[in-house]
């Protein structure tokens, strides 16, 4: 009966593009067109055919989202932090979508302090995110941002915390944060350019004063920078950063006299990335200098703080990349990374003692917590792996005592952490490089070549993805499915050459290492292509249309969410988001040897007239990071050019943007729709 559903059909209105001598036709520019009526048309008619496509699906969406649901502690709560003289802690109550910011002062046993009800602020929007709570000095005030269409357009507020009182003052169009001068009246915050959301301008605000006076302290006018503020954890200065691909720059001021000027640490230098920590007169620096490729850790006096002053703390060491430092009184903790794992690493500073915290699985993840205090013995990480639910852990660092705060609950009564097992294994890429892969499975999956497996990679910007735990995945592990990780270049899992070798003119690697883990996982008998499916986001959904091209026969199926595809196009409009801070990932295609290269992989321009995997996409219409045209127009020429009998699915959400829905709740009917995807195509085999 499905054969009967009509497809969708976009309509063709040709566009021809040029550069460097090069005509390309664009049959769908025309869906660029956010507010034209018969854009909406379309992109309804696609959910309409998605609808009717999975409508006997229905069944297993709400199984799999009650299931996961099911998992979750309802009535769940943060492990509370201490800041200033208060522990803060988020909680959820049962049923709630949205959480409850509360404080506690001087002890857990006081009584709570309710900052802000998210429930309640989010009544009535399809759509409510409240990040970046920031309390005054004095303990009084908080500043905090709204974003209510889900385009990381914020709106600062400022509530008296004495008086629950909203302030009438609305700063428009920020980051979402700002940051207190020690005065207990001056927030500095971050301003976004209306068009392409750079952010570019840092102002100053007086509580009470009206925002038309707010003073700009520094505009950021190279479009290739974008910009934010903090302060120090030593609470003695404000900071404000200028950021790259390549390069940063940092100037910094005494948080006691916000109105003087601001100084400029080191000049910015292509190629030169560095970030600041203040501690005891002296800023450490982690930097890339000196042809530091993993980084090392230097210092400088913070009254004269240009590079010639700085000296090294701890050396470049090519096997380690530093990711990054927190600075106590007593310790200074380094997170690494060695061979794809994370390690912990522990230095007093009188040099009496150099240790790094035991990890023993096989794949696993750790990091350090903010750590807001500055005189502690403690240090707060959180450790889980992929078949140990995460935990948050507060370490004595003179003593070497743990406690486990609190590890993450997992209900339901099924689940046990012996019945599942990971490994790690490796690939050998198209030009000899090793690269690895991290798999979970039930362990009473028998692996081999009928074993369904879900291959997932992003694989750029140097982030990399951790091996970390899900009780969402255990829908499709319980039901016999192998999930795996791809840590192909792009990413900084063997340190920062395998993110330079997976990017701009090498980018390339990014996707010839995913194609060599899936063809790995086929002769080993993991699986094979009649049950391999792939998955990526974001730019990973950049990888996911060029494997579609590159090698279409080795996958069943293939989920491409909110998928930048649109490569060429996209990066010559500088008008779009985020466009001009990209040059240094992809390369500039007004430049000619960039745009021939980014041209030869771009999904959008590299479609063929073949069979390709069933197909699943999904974008947000208010997408601010990967605009809703791009998998819009992909689809539109997929069903036009290919000879294909599979699938193609496209779901627009028409009211969020790039991360999906904000309830807690309503995330997961997006997660048990993606996993009824592939569970449907099991079925069908």
């Amino acid at each position: 009966m499905m054969n009967h559903i009509q497809k969708p059909k976009a309509v063709k209105k040709p566009k021809e593009l040029k550069i460097h001598g090069d005509s390309r036709i664009d049959n769908y520019y025309w869906l660029n067109e956010r507010e034209n009526p018969e854009v909406i048309e379309y992109l309804n008619d696609e959910n309409r055919y998605f609808k009717e496509m999975t409508e006997h699906t229905n069944k297993l969406q709400d199984d799999l989202f009650e299931e996961m649901k099911s998992r979750i502690k309802e009535d769940d709560e943060s492990v509370p932090y201490k800041k200033n003289g208060y522990f803060y802690l988020t909680r959820y109550e049962k049923g709630s979508q949205y959480p409850i910011h509360s404080r506690k002062k001087g002890n857990l046993k006081a009584e709570e302090q309710i900052l802000f009800n998210v429930n309640k602020l989010a009544k009535g929007h399809d759509y409510f995110s409240l990040k970046g709570i920031s309390v005054s000095p004095n303990n009084k005030l908080a500043v905090f941002g709204v974003d209510k269409v889900s385009r990381r357009q914020y709106a600062l507020r400022i509530k008296n915390l004495e008086t629950n009182e909203i302030l009438e003052e609305e700063i428009l169009n920020t980051t979402g944060s700002a940051t207190w001068a020690n005065d207990n009246k001056t927030i500095f915050y971050t301003k976004q350019d209306e068009t392409t959301l750079r952010s570019d301008k840092i102002f100053r605000h007086t509580i009470g004063s009206d925002v038309s006076e707010d003073v700009e302290v520094f505009h950021e006018r190279d479009e290739t920078f974008g910009t934010f503020v903090y302060k120090t954890k030593s609470q003695k200065y404000i900071v404000i950063g200028s950021y790259s691909t390549l390069s940063t720059e940092y100037q910094f001021l005494n948080a006691d006299a916000p109105e003087e000027n601001f100084t400029v640490f080191q000049p910015r230098e292509r190629d030169l990335e560095y970030g600041i920590s203040h501690y005891n007169g002296d800023f450490y620096i982690l930097t890339n200098k000196d042809k530091a490729t993993n980084f090392k850790l230097m210092k400088v006096k913070d009254t004269d703080t240009l590079k010639e002053n700085w000296v090294d703390v701890i050396p470049h060491r090519r096997e380690v990349l530093i990711e990054d430092v927190s600075i106590f009184k007593n310790y200074l903790v380094l997170e690494e990374r060695t061979n794809g794992l994370s390690k912990i690493r522990i230095i007093k500073w009188d040099g009496s003692e150099d240790y790094y915290l035991p990890f023993s699985e096989e794949t696993y993840s750790a990091g350090v917590y903010s750590n807001p205090e500055f005189d502690t013995e403690l240090l707060r990480y959180g450790y889980n792996s992929m078949t140990t639910p995460s935990s948050v852990i507060d370490f004595k660092m003179g003593t070497k005592e743990k406690e486990i705060k609190k590890e993450q609950e997992v209900l339901g009564g099924i689940f046990q952490k012996e019945n599942y097992t990971s490994e790690r294994i490796w690939a050998e890429a198209s030009d000899g490089k090793k690269v690895a892969i991290s798999l979970v499975y039930h362990k009473n999956t028998e692996l081999s070549k009928e074993t369904p497996l879900l291959l997932y990679a992003y694989g750029s910007y140097g982030h990399t993805i951790s091996d970390g735990f899900s009780t969402t995945r255990l829908s499709l592990l319980d039901r016999g499915f192998v999930f795996a990780i791809a840590h192909i270049r792009g990413s900084e899992y063997l340190g920062r050459e395998w993110y330079e070798d997976g990017k701009l003119l090498h980018k390339k690697n990014t996707f010839t290492d995913f194609i060599s883990c899936a063809e790995h996982l086929k002769k080993e008998e993991y699986t094979s292509s009649k049950h391999l499916y792939a998955m990526g986001g974001s730019a990973g959904g950049l990888l996911m249309g060029a494997i579609i091209n590159m090698k279409p026969e080795i996958f069943n199926g293939v989920i491409a969410a909110v998928p930048f595809v649109d490569v060429v196009t996209t990066m010559l409009d500088e008008s779009i988001p985020l466009t001009t801070g990209e040059y240094d990932e992809w390369g500039n295609p007004n430049e000619e040897n960039y745009y021939k290269y980014i041209k030869s992989y771009s999904p959008y321009d590299n479609v063929e007239n073949k069979q390709i995997p069933h197909l699943l996409v999904t974008t947000g219409l208010h997408d601010s990071q990967v605009q809703y045209f791009e998998p819009a127009k992909w689809v539109a020429k997929l069903r036009e050019q290919t000879a294909n009998s599979n699938r193609i699915l496209l779901h627009t959400n028409m009211t969020v943007g790039h991360g999906g829905a904000s309830g807690r709740f309503d995330s997961l009917k997006e997660v048990a729709r993606e996993y009824a995807f592939l569970l449907d195509m099991e079925c069908h085999i």
